[in-house]
């Protein structure tokens, strides 16, 4: 099913044709006199992750989608290992920065203000490309440590941000991770599921949901258990 939805998104990038979407069918090849930078290697692994999955992120295919030669590849990375770890820690940095930049935009509001201004940055922003490429790197993330690695990078800094702001709302420590992990498996399932969807119905869900998981924090788990009567006939 996971790799179903990756494909039908897919072929909404392929079919989007702007700027918003940043479509990979719109990437424009530059001058073979251009000079190409490392980072310019890196945007293309990216989009070919995003159009083609890892086993598209190729030298040769590359350096077609720059117009430039092989040669240039490997004077910038050692080999194709090497582009794929820039490829997750530029991706890594980006989300994590993302998230941070959020959480400094949002000071002043309340928590709970706060926690709605996360969850509404993943549906009235949502990026069809963006998702592509999360997905291709989780699904990647089966077989590979360093995408392993790289996903729970991200992870640990999204549910760091969305656990403190449970805290702030009354939260206990433990309730609030738990929350946090619920709130991003709903804002991502999502996402995933309604691809169909426009703004509009996602700003919806994404209210209802969040709103639910703001309710009133769960009775005290760890009391004890009164003592049972034994069942013994002596």
């Amino acid at each position: 099913m996971i790799r179903s939805r990756i494909k039908r998104i897919r072929c909404r990038i392929i079919l989007l044709t702007t700027p918003q979407y940043g479509a990979v069918s719109q990437i424009r090849k530059p001058a073979m006199s251009a000079e190409i930078d490392t980072q310019d290697w890196i945007e293309a692994g990216l989009k070919e992750l995003a159009s083609s999955g890892v086993g598209g992120v190729r030298v040769e295919v590359l350096a077609q989608r720059l117009g430039v030669t092989k040669g240039g590849f490997y004077r910038r990375f050692k080999d194709r290992r090497a582009l794929l770890n820039a490829v997750l820690d530029d991706w890594a940095r980006g989300r994590i920065s993302a998230i941070n930049r959020l959480w400094e935009q949002t000071e002043g509001q309340t928590p709970r203000e706060r926690l709605s201004s996360v969850a509404r940055h993943y549906t009235e922003r949502l990026s069809v490309q963006g998702m592509a490429i999360e997905l291709a790197i989780r699904q990647w993330a089966r077989t590979d440590s360093a995408a392993v690695a790289a996903c729970a990078s991200v992870d640990e800094a999204r549910l760091k941000v969305a656990g403190q702001l449970y805290r702030d709302l009354g939260f206990s420590p433990a309730e609030s991770r738990e929350r946090a992990i619920l709130l991003y498996s709903f804002l991502f399932g999502q996402s995933l599921l309604f691809v169909e969807y426009g703004p509009r119905k996602f700003a919806s869900i994404t209210d209802a949901g969040t709103g639910l998981l703001m309710g009133p924090p769960s009775e005290n788990r760890t009391r004890k258990e009164a003592p049972q009567r034994s069942t013994g006939r002596g």
